[in-house]
Formats: structure tokens, C-alpha cells, sequence
């Protein structure tokens, strides 16, 4: 069974405030391949954390 560490919950939440960061400065900088590169991890991530935990079905074995 998928075993999350507690700590580890908030940690996408930190992963998407700082990939925001990187995004306005690579426009700020007009870097535009950076922030399409950083657009994709952003979807990427965002694809991951939206699967989340599989659901209980209440049936045991």
C-alpha cells in the first residue's frame, strides 16, 4: 500500500508557488522557451497531484 509521509502533503503546494516564482521571472527576463518549459512541469504536476490517492472501496479480503 502507497504510503504518504504526513510532512510530505503541503509539498505540491510548495512545488506550484515556486514554479509561479520562476514563471514571472523568466517573463519579467523574456526568457519565453523558459516559461513555456516551466508551463509544462506546471501541467505535468498538476496531472500527478489530480490522480491523487486511490479511493477505499471498504472490501477486505
Amino acid at each position: 500500500m502507497l504510503y504518504v509521509a504526513p510532512k510530505m502533503l503541503g509539498r505540491p503546494t510548495g512545488i506550484e508557488s515556486d514554479l509561479l516564482g520562476r514563471r514571472e521571472r523568466a517573463e519579467t527576463e523574456g526568457w519565453l522557451g523558459e516559461v513555456e518549459g516551466i508551463e509544462l512541469t506546471r501541467l505535468a504536476a498538476k496531472t500527478q497531484v489530480d490522480l491523487g490517492m486511490p479511493a477505499r472501496t471498504g472490501r477486505t479480503k
